[in-house]
């Protein structure tokens, strides 16, 4: 056992390295760890990343489903341009079930490469992230990046809640959902404790109800209310529920929840705005990534033009949109379909988010029950 352990450890070092001609004039050769590289430059580049990514011939995923922001698209995309295979598990899991499989897969095979995790849960778990900066990393802002590129924001929008209005009354504020029309019908996307969307759901509900980014109190007393009245339902929304009428009402990020309009043609998205709230997911690399150099080139698609126009058609703000609007690389008439908001959208900081994140950890369960 001991011999074939020392084999395939061999085998995954001799995949994760890439051999390199020296461009100095010494010409030396020069063996550089795929694993431990900051930029595709430590690789020799570019096509060196691409060649060693392909070695590799894979690369894992998680928590990503197919009709979030367009990451059907994007993973169709990435499989085409590369012919690297992609093993998506746990497509409808949160963000703490990523940081959970990170935690128990270990240095196995089965381990995520990489992953798009809300903040609050980014923040909480730095010491499993692998530093890399894509070579687009001049066009994202400072404040939505790690210095060093243990995290990066990649896309975003603006909490919203999304109804089938041939199912509810129309919604025109978070009060109307305390109404005898919502009974069992106010669904949120995940359990707030360890999904981002939900807990950004909650925070809304908390700015609309005269909380603010540093209290989310009033948006859980605003559930324990509606649970009160029988109107909450503990069932989580996804695109299967929203078909079925399981979950007519959704508190989800606006790009997401339309979505639901293909599946649903009443549905319609409200965004209120005496709480608009804004939200960035981040990229990040497994520091114990199985597919070292698909897990690099991974996150050189997701940043190219290609990449963050294809989030731009799935009705996500890309976090480098910006920097392509002035270049003209933008997707205009994709950018031309995004959901109109009215107001001045709130952020929140970092302290902020795991403020929140604390403060639900000890206080959801009671209130919900």
């Amino acid at each position: 056992m001991k011999v074939e352990a020392a084999i395939r450890r061999l085998g995954l070092l001799a995949g994760a390295l890439v051999l390199l001609t020296a461009c100095g004039g010494g010409g030396t050769t020069s063996t550089v760890n795929a694993a431990s590289a900051k930029s595709a430059a430590d690789v020799g580049g570019i096509s060196a990343l691409v060649t060693a990514a392909k070695k590799e011939g894979k690369l894992n995923i998680i928590a990503v489903p197919p009709d979030w922001a367009n990451y059907g698209a994007i993973i169709d995309g990435f499989k085409a341009k590369y012919g690297i295979a992609i093993d998506s598990a746990n497509p409808n899991g949160s963000s703490q079930d990523e940081v959970n499989a990170v935690q128990q897969l270990g240095k196995t095979s089965r381990a995520p490469d990489v992953l798009d995790v809300g903040m609050a849960v980014a923040l909480a778990n730095t010491k499993l992230f692998a530093p890399y900066k894509v070579q687009t990393w001049n066009d994202i802002p400072d404040s939505q990046k790690e210095a060093n590129g243990v995290w990066f924001q990649d896309y975003g929008g603006y909490m919203s809640i999304g109804y089938d209005s041939a199912k509810v009354p129309a919604i025109t504020s978070l009060q109307d959902l305390l109404g005898s029309g919502f009974r069992g019908r106010v669904a949120l996307n995940g359990d707030p404790t360890k999904a981002n969307a939900a807990l950004n759901g909650v925070m809304m509900a908390s700015i609309a109800n005269g909380g603010s980014a540093d209290d989310i109190s009033k948006g859980v007393d605003f559930f324990h209310q509606l649970k009160v009245r029988g109107n909450f339902t503990p069932v989580q929304a996804t695109t299967a529920t929203v078909k079925q009428g399981q979950t007519p009402v959704v508190f989800d990020w606006d790009y997401l929840s339309a979505a639901h309009g293909t599946d649903v043609p009443t549905w319609k998205v409200f965004v209120p705005s005496n709480a608009i709230l804004g939200g960035y997911y981040a990229q990040a690399i497994n520091k114990n990534a199985p597919h070292p150099a698909a897990a690099r080139l991974w996150e050189e698609y997701l940043y190219s033009d290609e990449g963050q126009n294809l989030w731009l058609k799935g009705l996500a703000r890309p976090v480098r949109m910006p920097a392509m609007q002035s270049s003209g690389k933008v997707d205009s008439a994709a950018a031309a379909k995004l959901p109109p908001v009215s107001g001045t959208p709130v952020f929140l900081t970092d302290a902020q988010a795991t403020k929140a994140k604390d403060y639900l950890a000890s206080h959801w369960a009671q209130a919900i029950g």
